[in-house]
């Protein structure tokens, strides 16, 4: 095990990088308090939506008018280097050398508009299909907003007396085919984390494409994979807020606490929650190799943040977080054929693997069967309509529901459940249908979408604010 971190900062993080060089990469660290840390970096703000697409609303990007066969690709790729170059702007009072910063950013678009010439010149010669070209075109375009903002940090770090090192892994007009390990243990032969600090591309090119494997949740595997290749002794991800008991906006800052300690097994919740401590999948690597994993506010530095750990578990039963999400549809099959038929449920979920639907929660009883899957989910009517082809008898449904999580690594609570339902009863809320097993990690209430703050609010007032 090494004696260094590996640490992310975020997008929104990213954006106010004064504070950030403040409070995370130097605060009062002088000399070799400085190293044996290595920070993996997002783009800023914004960046990687007008690259691609918006994460919430689907406008398109350059990569969105590329895929869309639309002549708006150059103006649009004309507007990240504008939005690149007033963060450039931004960050002068910082130190940052404007014109290396400019120069960096004009030369990469310049490049990257030429690169798009000749593939939409390849397309409008009908010789090439859009499989062949449009996943290195996403590749190359996310890669370009991390290297923007790995580069400027360097330049600030070096100009306020960190011997920073850029670490470009995006391969950019590199020819190399290399897998991820390789990639990550390439750059980092050579690193003396005692004397220099690594600011890294939240993107690494590989021969497999980091894009086609996470999409947009690939800085956290790049956080991961360094952690677990360098032998870190501890990932640190710096937020924009502490992980609490309940989202402060819902709840009130007043009454949400700060959450100390929790495990991998929390985390694996939180994601289904898509209340993401980090990646899933990121995570799952860092755990078997037992490097813990602390989430920080970058902007309450003098907090120690909530460590996610192998083996913790709470001393006490108690409830860690109440969350969730308002975001699904309950597809519920009634079929009175499926009474003590083996292989009804495995029947029943091959359609929703075949249409590639996941699924967040689940009940059954003797006859009727419901999933609870993410509304933003492709082919659902089309996966509906099979299983009503296949099981004729069936009624199948479908109904816009929130799911309400109760989650801790020791809810062996006696009564909980009889004290779950009077605090919802007492706030007028109506209990669809609930979700736990045995482990008793989590309990899940089904309820309206119009009683998800409330079910939230209910649930924290007495299990967390009552104890």
């Amino acid at each position: 095990m090494g004696q260094h971190t590996i640490e992310k900062i975020g997008g929104t993080s990213m954006s106010r990088f004064g504070e950030v060089m403040s409070n995370v990469i130097i605060g009062s660290r002088k000399g070799a308090a400085l190293y044996n840390r290595v920070f993996v970096v997002s783009a800023y703000s914004g960046i990687t939506n007008d690259l691609l697409e918006d994460k919430k609303t689907g406008e398109p990007g350059v990569y969105g008018h590329i895929l869309r066969d639309s002549k708006e690709w150059g103006a649009a790729l004309e507007k990240v280097r504008s939005r690149m170059l007033e963060y450039n702007r931004s960050f002068e009072n910082l130190g940052l050398d404007g014109t290396a910063a400019d120069k960096f950013v004009n030369e990469r678009l310049d490049g990257i508009r030429e690169c798009l010439k000749y593939i939409m010149y390849l397309r409008s010669a009908g010789h090439s299909r859009p499989s062949d070209y449009l996943p290195s075109t996403r590749e190359f375009l996310a890669a370009v907003g991390e290297a923007h903002s790995a580069f400027n940090s360097a330049l600030i770090l070096k100009a306020n007396g960190v011997n920073a090192r850029f670490m470009d892994l995006s391969g950019w007009m590199s020819t190399d085919i290399l897998t991820l390990d390789q990639a990550i243990l390439n750059a980092f032969a050579d690193v003396q984390y005692d004397t220099e600090m690594p600011i890294v591309t939240g993107y690494v090119k590989f021969d497999q494409g980091i894009m086609k494997h996470y999409d947009r949740g690939y800085s956290e595997i790049t956080f991961s994979k360094i952690a677990v290749l360098t032998h870190a002794r501890e990932g640190i991800i710096h937020k924009e807020f502490h992980l609490s008991t309940g989202d402060p906006k819902l709840i009130g800052v007043d009454k949400v606490q700060i959450i100390g300690n929790t495990n991998f097994d929390i985390a694996d919740q939180l994601s289904d929650m898509d209340m993401e401590a980090i990646h899933s999948k990121a995570a799952k690597d860092m755990e078997l190799r037992n490097i813990p994993i602390r989430i920080k506010n970058a902007f309450d530095p003098e907090h120690p943040g909530t460590l996610i750990s192998r083996d913790y578990v709470s001393p006490v039963p108690r409830a860690e977080m109440i969350c969730g999400r308002s975001d699904l549809i309950a597809l519920e099959v009634h079929d009175p054929e499926m009474v003590s038929e083996i292989g009804y449920d495995y029947r029943l979920t091959q359609h929703l693997a075949k249409f590639g639907i996941s699924y967040i929660a689940k009940n059954t009883n003797a006859n009727t069967i419901t999933h609870y899957i993410p509304q933003k989910v492709k082919n659902l009517d089309g996966c509906r309509e099979e299983i009503a082809h296949h099981f004729p008898h069936a009624e199948v449904s479908t109904a816009p529901v929130a799911i309400v999580s109760v989650i801790g690594t020791n809810m062996k609570i006696p009564g909980f459940l009889a004290r779950a339902a009077q605090a919802l009863f007492k706030a007028n809320i109506n209990v669809l249908a609930l979700d736990q097993v045995m482990r008793q990690v989590n309990i899940q209430f089904i309820v309206s979408r119009d009683d998800f703050k409330n079910a939230q609010v209910a649930l924290h007032r007495e299990f967390v604010e009552k104890n």
